[in-house]
C-alpha cells in the first residue's frame, strides 16, 4: 500500500491511496471466512456454509466494505502520523471516476480531498488590554428586585378598580373592521397582565376599569411577544402571525392584584433567616449584595465576548470554503442549499474561534480532565435542582450519580467537555492579557455595544 498527499494550495490537499491485491486480499479472505461461520442460508447447516459459496455470492460486497474500511483506517493513521491539521473529514474526490472490476485482482487508486487548517499566530499577549467590568446595582434595578421579592411573599386581593400592574380576568371577543363582533371569530376568557402591555396609550385604557367594563384592545399593538397574544387568545403562535383582525372587545370579569408584603421582621426572617436583616436599609443592602453577586457572571460573559470578538477581528485567514460546504452537505444530507448559505458565515466564525481555542490549548499544554468535567456536570445539575425545586439540596453522592448518568450521554458529555475547554481558555487568557477594572452601573452596562 502506498499513501501520499499533495498540497493544491495552503488550505487544500489531496490524499492518494494505492492498493494492490496483496494489500487487501488477506483482510478480505478473513472477512469471508468469518461470514461463512456466521451465515444461516437455506440448504446449509448453521456455520457450515462453504467459503467458496460466500465468496461467489457476497464476495464483491465484502470486498467493497473491507477496502473502504482499510482505506479509511490508513488515511486516518496517515493524517495522524504526518500531523496534518485538517478541517472536517476526507471526502472522495468528485472527479475520481475510475472503473474497477471488483474481482479480487484490481489495483486501486483512490483520491480524497482534505481541507487544511490555516496557519496563524495567537492574537493575544501580555500587551493586549481589555476592560474587566465591576457591575454595580443601579437604583431602578434594586427597586425592581425588592419589589419582586415583596410580591413573592405578598397576598392576592380583588380590588374594585384596576391599576397598573394588575391582572384583568376578562373575556375577549374578536371584532370586525366596523367594530362589531366577528361571526365565527375568536372568543376566549383569560388573564391579561397589564404589566406586559407595551403600548402606553393602550395600557392607559386598562387602568381605572371595574367589573363588567368594556374596552377595545388591539392585541398586536398591545403586546410585543406572539407567545403572550397566543396565551390570551387561546390560539397558536402561527395563528397569531396570520391574524387579520387583531382588535378585540375586552370585558372585565374580575380584577386581581398581588399586594406587596410589608417590610416587617417576619418578612425579613422568611427571606434571609432569623435575625440576619432587621431594617429596611439592611434589606436594601442585602438585596444589593445578592444582585451584584449575580452580575459577576454578566461581567465574565462580557469579557469572554470581548475576547471572542477580538480574536475574530485580529486573525485573518482563508478557509477551504468549497471543501467545507461539500463536507457539511455530506454530513448533513437533509440540509437545503439556502440553509447552508444562510448559516455558512456563522459557521466560519465559530470554526475560526475553535481553531484559536485549540491553538491556545496545544501551545500551552492545557488539559481538560475527566474530574473537571464531572465537577462541572455536578455544578450544572445542582443549579437546575435549586431552580426547579427550591429548598432541596442534593447530597454530593446524589450529584455524582446524576453527573455520571449525564456524562453517559455522548452528546451531553461533548457539550460539557467543550464548555470546560472554553473555561480553560478563558482562565488562561485572563491571566495573560492586561485587565483594567471599570465600575459601571447595571443599566449603563446593558447599553454597552
Amino acid at each position: 500500500m502506498n499513501i501520499s498527499h499533495q498540497n493544491i494550495d495552503e488550505i487544500n490537499a489531496v490524499i492518494t491511496v494505492d492498493l494492490v491485491p496483496e494489500d487487501y486480499n488477506p483482510q478480505v479472505d478473513k472477512a469471508i471466512k468469518e461470514q461463512a461461520k456466521k451465515a444461516k442460508l437455506p440448504g446449509f447447516r448453521p456455520g457450515m456454509v462453504p467459503v467458496s459459496h460466500i465468496r461467489r455470492t457476497y464476495g464483491k460486497a465484502i470486498l467493497f466494505d473491507e477496502i473502504n474500511r482499510l482505506v479509511s483506517d490508513h488515511i486516518n493513521q496517515y493524517i495522524s502520523d504526518n500531523k496534518l491539521d485538517i478541517l472536517g473529514q476526507p471526502l472522495p474526490k468528485e472527479d475520481d471516476k475510475s472503473d474497477y472490476n471488483w474481482d479480487f485482482n484490481d489495483t486501486f487508486s483512490f483520491n480524497y480531498e482534505i481541507g487544511l487548517a490555516p496557519q496563524f499566530e495567537i492574537p493575544f499577549n501580555e500587551k493586549s488590554k481589555f476592560p474587566e467590568y465591576v457591575i454595580k446595582a443601579d437604583e431602578e434595578t434594586l427597586e425592581s428586585r425588592m419589589k419582586n421579592l415583596r410580591r413573592s411573599y405578598g397576598k392576592m386581593t380583588n380590588p374594585e378598580v384596576s391599576e397598573d400592574g394588575d391582572v384583568l380576568y376578562a373575556e375577549l371577543k374578536q371584532l370586525d373592521a366596523e367594530g362589531n363582533e366577528l361571526e365565527g371569530g375568536i372568543v376566549n376568557t383569560a388573564s391579561v397582565r397589564t404589566d406586559l402591555v407595551a403600548d402606553k396609550k393602550i395600557k392607559k385604557t386598562l387602568i381605572g376599569l371595574k367589573k363588567d367594563d368594556e374596552v377595545t384592545l388591539d392585541v398586536k399593538k398591545a403586546f410585543k411577544n406572539a407567545s403572550d397574544i397566543a396565551r390570551i387568545l387561546g390560539v397558536t403562535e402561527e395563528e397569531v402571525e396570520s391574524l387579520d383582525n387583531p382588535v378585540f372587545k375586552l370585558t372585565v370579569k374580575n380584577i386581581n392584584r398581588l399586594e406587596e408584603a410589608e417590610l416587617t421582621e417576619d418578612f425579613y426572617n422568611k427571606l434571609f433567616g432569623e435575625g440576619v436583616v432587621k431594617t429596611e436599609a439592611e434589606f436594601k443592602e442585602k438585596v444589593r449584595e445578592e444582585v451584584e453577586s449575580m452580575f459577576v457572571q454578566n461581567a465574565a460573559q462580557r469579557l469572554q465576548n470581548d475576547l471572542y470578538l477580538k480574536g475574530l477581528e485580529t486573525v485573518e485567514v482563508d478557509f477551504p470554503e468549497a471543501f467545507l460546504k461539500r463536507w457539511l452537505k455530506a454530513t448533513n444530507p437533509e440540509i437545503k442549499e439556502d440553509e447552508l448559505e444562510e448559516g455558512f458565515a456563522d459557521f466560519l466564525k465559530n470554526l475560526k474561534w475553535t481553531l484559536i481555542e485549540n491553538r491556545i490549548i496545544s501551545q500551552n499544554n492545557l488539559q481538560v480532565k475527566y474530574e473537571e468535567v464531572l465537577a462541572l456536570a455536578k455544578e450544572r445539575i445542582a443549579a437546575q435542582i435549586r431552580m426547579y425545586s427550591p429548598g432541596q439540596e442534593p447530597t454530593d453522592d446524589q450529584l455524582a450519580q446524576y453527573a455520571v448518568q449525564l456524562l453517559g450521554d455522548k452528546e451531553q458529555a461533548n457539550r460539557l467537555f467543550d464548555e470546560m475547554k472554553a473555561l480553560k481558555v478563558f482562565d488562561y487568557l485572563k491571566g495573560l492579557v492586561k485587565l483594567e477594572k471599570k465600575e459601571i452601573e447595571y443599566n449603563k452596562f446593558l447599553e454597552l455595544k
